[in-house]
């Protein structure tokens, strides 16, 4: 069985020890993968305090990014976009961000959409408002 760690380029670097994505078969698991940009600590959208709180933040600046930051691993894997087969979305605040996230989600997967799973929590590792959990296929 094939069993390869993979390392997006162009993603941001994760927060912990593990790779962006691993390669089971025709498998590929991503880890959580959230809006960062590689190189920095930015997060599109967020507004910090001098302690590292959350002041503001835009839900669909996050979105943009994280969708992109996921492309970017599919993509450096050999995946794609169209391969997504599953998905798990964690918000840590549903009643304000669900509707606007669910509109992207909408634009992003205009056809052929992947199973999804949405699930708030109380919050993620970096001071953001959202986190994918991508399993997609790989030809």
């Amino acid at each position: 069985m094939n069993n390869d760690q993979i390392n997006s380029s162009k993603a941001p670097e994760p927060v912990g020890l593990y790779p962006h994505a691993k390669r089971v078969g025709n498998l590929l698991f991503l880890s959580g993968v959230g809006p960062r940009e590689r190189g920095t600590k930015k997060i599109p959208g967020v507004e910090l305090d001098n302690n590292g709180k959350i002041v503001s933040y835009d839900i669909e600046l996050q979105c943009h990014s994280v969708f992109r930051n996921v492309k970017y691993i599919l993509e450096d894997a050999g995946s794609s976009w169209d391969n997504i087969v599953d998905v798990t979305v964690y918000l840590t605040n549903m009643k304000d961000d669900f509707a606007k996230y669910n509109k992207l989600w909408a634009e992003y997967f205009k056809t052929n959409p992947p199973c999804r799973t949405t699930v708030e929590i109380n919050c993620l590792p970096t001071p953001i408002a959202i986190e994918l959990k991508v399993v997609a296929t790989i030809e």
